[in-house]
């Protein structure tokens, strides 16, 4: 696995059918939409609805996706799970795709395991896929999982796995948590990411890699253009724009209600189909988000197209 080198990744929403089976054509095809405006591609994450897919499934749709003529190195699949076996058979698929890395919960169903838990965890991962190719950005979620990774786990993973524990995403919400990473961990062969698109200037201004985000699969395009130019004058008033996009979609639940847009404006109403305990949008919230959006002139330019792989 390459080391990463893009600063904006989302990740992706999964299509279902009417049978709930992932819909293969449309996951590639939004792939590439994705990846030509930019983004690299965190499939299998929390806004894809990863934790209710199979490991059988999420094997499958990546082998589409090289297929389908993505390249791997701008695909970073999650990758963690509660077991171990599990974890190891999705990373390895991974590793032999040639993935640019993995993004990997702790296990999460415990809650108040302590860091020699984590450390057993991860450790053993790592030594079955005994790949040196492989590289681990570890994901903190705390309002999800509810267990945290510590500076000191990660420092820990860092000392007894060189070059394979490779960076972070930070999703905790807490600006002064990821500032901190970037303090401690940042330059030294450690990539620390933002878990949204808010914090995108500030983590690149502390030296920071970018974002990963979940909006970035609606809006990727102009979160990539503040990326590219963090450093411009007009930086602060870029991250004004995104953050009001941001502020749109987060008066509903995320997953649904990106969902609905990418329906709306790719005139394809199966992409609001959500995997159960989820819902989908209500109608009523459709048109108050859609109208919402279509007032600040916010398109999906392209979105929806035919698969070209």
């Amino acid at each position: 696995m390459s080391q990463l080198s893009d600063d904006v990744w989302s990740p992706v929403i999964t299509p279902f059918g009417a049978d709930l089976a992932p819909d293969t054509q449309r996951f590639v095809a939004h792939c590439q939409w994705l990846a030509s405006n930019g983004v690299g591609l965190a499939v299998f994450g929390t806004n894809s609805e990863a934790n209710s897919m199979t490991v059988a499934e999420k094997q499958e749709l990546l082998k589409a996706l090289v297929h389908g003529g993505v390249d791997p190195s701008r695909i970073m699949p999650g990758t963690g799970s509660c077991t171990i076996d599990d974890c190891v058979a999705v990373t390895c698929e991974a590793v032999d795709a040639g993935c640019a890395g993995v993004l990997m919960l702790p296990p999460f169903y415990y809650k108040g395991v302590s860091d020699e838990g984590l450390f057993r965890f991860y450790s053993e991962v790592i030594n079955r896929v005994a790949n040196s190719r492989l590289r681990i950005y570890l994901y903190h979620i705390p309002p999800v999982t509810h267990v945290p990774l510590s500076f000191e786990l990660i420092e820990r993973l860092r000392d007894a796995f060189p070059g394979i524990i490779a960076g972070i995403k930070d999703s905790g919400g807490d600006w002064a948590h990821t500032k901190g990473l970037t303090e401690r961990f940042a330059g030294q062969d450690f990539a620390v990411y933002a878990g949204s698109e808010r914090f995108l200037l500030d983590t690149l201004r502390a030296g920071g890699a970018g974002c990963i985000s979940a909006t970035a699969n609606v809006n990727p395009s102009a979160i990539v253009e503040l990326a590219r130019h963090w450093q411009e004058d007009d930086a602060n008033e870029r991250q004004q724009s995104l953050n009001a996009i941001r502020d749109l979609f987060e008066k509903y639940p995320l997953i649904p209600g990106m969902k609905a847009a990418t329906a709306y404006f790719s005139d394809n109403d199966d992409w609001r189909r959500v995997r159960p305990p989820l819902v989908e949008l209500e109608e009523q919230h459709v048109s108050e988000l859609v109208s919402s959006l279509k007032a600040t002139g916010f398109q999906m330019e392209g979105v929806g197209e035919a698969s070209h792989g």
